[in-house]
């Protein structure tokens, strides 16, 4: 029901929009370009699933982030491995924040991560600490592999570099936060990452957490599929 109210207010914006009947900020309009500090909108999530087949207005777009606070790299459409090509993707080495190691990304997916980052991920952890994340942790991006490793059955968004499983995160004063450890914990900590799992819905498709089931105790799943499933 949700994703079909959005379809209507998107064709409902659309409408107005073309007719000029007022003036409605670029964040709202689903055919304008999509900048990394734009407010979030319902609207969004809907932009970002646009770029997947659009690779120039995907790197335009990744281009609106701020110098010095994303560093990438465009890659030509491959296969790593034979089973699993693929296309519009990037190399992900540092954003804001640095990896454990650089990561590769549908373009989309890159750009979900730069947009929650910075309305998400470090405005919380300024309010909550009082400091800013300064590493982020990753269990990996690509996998050539079904859904949790099964020899049938569906391909899984890391087939694709559609998703990101990321499993703690440093703070500059140096506090250490980790699903694993911290998930269940009653202090800043816990709310830290219950907070981000609810937020990051505003920009990846299907966010999948502890309480998800046991195969995600210990990561969030950061994917492009779907719209709005936090879990």
């Amino acid at each position: 029901m949700r994703s079909v109210i959005v379809f209507l207010l998107i064709i409902a914006i659309g409408i107005t929009y073309q007719k000029g009947w007022w003036e409605i900020p670029r964040q709202w309009v689903p055919w304008q370009p999509l900048h990394v500090d734009d407010p979030l909108t319902l609207v969004t999530q809907w932009k970002l699933k646009r770029l997947s087949d659009d690779r120039q207005a995907c790197l335009a777009a990744l281009a609106t982030t701020p110098e010095n606070a994303l560093s990438y790299t465009p890659l030509a459409d491959h296969s790593p491995v034979e089973a699993c090509p693929l296309e519009n993707v990037v190399r992900v080495h540092s954003t804001s924040v640095s990896f454990n190691q650089s990561f590769i990304a549908s373009c989309p997916l890159a750009l979900a991560w730069v947009m929650f980052e910075r309305h998400h991920l470090q405005p919380t952890a300024e309010r909550l600490f009082d400091t800013r994340v300064s590493r982020v942790e990753h269990a990996g991006s690509f996998a050539c592999r079904n859904v949790y490793g099964r020899e049938t059955g569906r391909r899984s968004e890391h087939a694709t570099a559609e998703a990101l499983d990321v499993t703690g995160c440093r703070l500059d004063q140096g506090q250490h936060i980790t699903l694993l450890r911290d998930w269940n914990e009653t202090g800043e900590k816990g709310e830290y990452l219950q907070q981000l799992r609810d937020d990051a819905c505003t920009t990846f498709g299907n966010v999948l957490g502890p309480e998800y089931n046991a195969a995600h105790a210990d990561h969030f799943h950061l994917g492009m599929r779907g719209y709005r499933l936090c879990r």
